[in-house]
């Protein structure tokens, strides 16, 4: 029996537009605000890490908490869409801040500034922005192949603004005369595209109706307390493996915004990063495209995530002895066919969390959508907070001189390590969860002890 379809394909490109949103300014804070501390602000690269680091575990502790809280919204525009709607002012105005720190301010001054805007953005707005997005995969439609579908179209405007952002920033900040007033320029930008694009993807889809939804019976049994929401999380083994892939993806994320020193410092080009990244990120776009079909095909996702993964990890280690060789053709084939191996889970990863709030409410009744799909912030978060730490810490420790002609031995290899070895790390530790993460396996075996057709 064809399941029901909720979405037409409008529905669907407007609600992946929202990444194109979320990347402005995700994008911009991952990949450039490092550079922009060190070397325009002053600050030192290993107290600045050290902060993120703090900054991010802090927040981290807020998104079960928003997502307790989207669960229990009920309004004219559904449960996650106001959130996504109104969180977004926040998320603009503080990622102005953050590229506009006063010269006026001391060194200590200049590092609690950035400390109070970085969390504001990262714990509240930013979260509850995230989470509601991210649950209205489960909101919008119950087709599990639609859901496949706009996690790939979603990740397909994250990818392509991804490049755009890499591949522009450095000469738009030029373009607008360089130095603060370039970058502060460049924020205020991608801020106002942020809160238009945002608007749009969320008056482009309808949450579905909670009487269509599920019966009253189930529906009474839906407002479920922060704390156990929290049990029920962590009684959900795919609940946690999918927060362990997110942590692991954006711990690479974060220590990959040394990319432009890599290319600086190692290269010799710093243009280049715009390069790498398209090598990496257009192929993931291209396998974004055929997901859908291929999990048709495979009849799931599992198959497709687990050997999508173990191929990249050859692709990795190719890129590896392309970059000891400095053979730029052979990095960038290598990293372009490990992209276009790993894109599956990009495009359906929500779709994944999606079964696992599934297997929740299979196994003990309860509905958590939003507090489920809040493995997503958190890894990005803790994740995101874990790379962005290490990569200012260990910058510093080999020793990285700001705006020098030239970088120590010591500097090189610590590059090196961060840009040519731990995406394989990263690869690697993310196959051995995939490997784990069969829930669409226990979902089906859940429906056939239980007479569910």
């Amino acid at each position: 029996m064809e399941e029901k379809k909720y979405l037409k394909w409008y529905n669907k490109v407007g609600y992946g537009s929202g990444d194109l949103a979320a990347n402005c300014i995700y994008g911009l804070l991952t990949s450039f605000v490092m550079i922009y501390l060190t070397d325009t602000v002053g600050l030192n690269a290993g107290v600045i890490g050290t902060l993120i680091m703090f900054s991010k575990f802090a927040d981290g502790i807020t998104d079960v908490f928003f997502g307790n809280l989207i669960d229990k919204t009920k309004s004219k525009m559904g449960k996650a869409r106001p959130w996504m709607l109104y969180s977004e002012i926040g998320n603009c105005v503080l990622l102005v801040a953050i590229f506009a720190v006063p010269a006026s301010l001391g060194k200590t001054a200049q590092y609690a500034y950035f400390f109070i805007a970085y969390t504001l953005l990262n714990a509240v707005f930013y979260t509850a922005n995230n989470i509601a997005y991210a649950s209205l995969t489960s909101l919008i439609t119950k087709n599990g192949n639609e859901r496949v579908q706009v996690g790939s179209i979603r990740f397909m405007f994250s990818l392509v603004t991804n490049i755009t952002v890499l591949s522009i920033t450095v000469n738009l900040v030029t373009k607008f005369g360089g130095g603060a007033k370039g970058w502060r320029t460049v924020a205020i930008l991608y801020a106002v595209i942020a809160l238009i694009v945002n608007a749009i993807s969320v008056f482009s889809v309808k949450e579905i109706p909670q009487e269509e939804e599920e019966t009253e019976s189930v529906s009474s049994e839906e407002k479920v307390s922060f704390v156990e929401s929290l049990k029920l999380l962590l009684a959900n083994k795919y609940f946690l493996l999918i927060a362990a892939f997110y942590i692991m993806m954006y711990v690479q994320t974060g220590i990959s915004s040394i990319g432009i020193y890599y290319m600086t410092y190692v290269i010799g080009n710093p243009a280049m990063l715009g390069t790498f990244s398209m090598a990496m990120m257009l192929p993931m776009v291209v396998g974004l495209v055929f997901t859908p079909m291929l999990v048709k095909k495979f009849k799931g996702m599992y198959k497709v995530n687990l050997c999508g993964y173990g191929l990249a990890i050859v692709f990795r280690i190719g890129f590896i002895i392309g970059g000891y060789m400095l053979n730029i053709p052979m990095m960038l084939i290598c990293s372009a066919l490990g992209g276009l191996c790993t894109s599956p889970v990009t495009g359906d990863i929500n779709a994944l969390i999606s079964a696992a709030s599934d297997y929740t409410v299979r196994t003990k009744g309860k509905h958590i959508e939003g507090a489920m799909f809040s493995c997503s912030s958190l890894g990005i978060k803790v994740g995101g907070g874990i790379g962005s730490a290490l990569s200012g810490l260990l910058l510093a420790a080999g020793g990285y001189v700001a705006n020098a002609a030239q970088q120590s031995a010591s500097c090189i290899n610590m590059l090196n390590f961060m840009y040519l070895w731990f995406p394989l790390i990263s690869v690697v530790v993310i196959t051995i969860i995939m490997y784990f993460l069969k829930v669409e396996k226990a979902n089906a075996e859940w429906d056939a002890a239980h007479g569910v057709k």
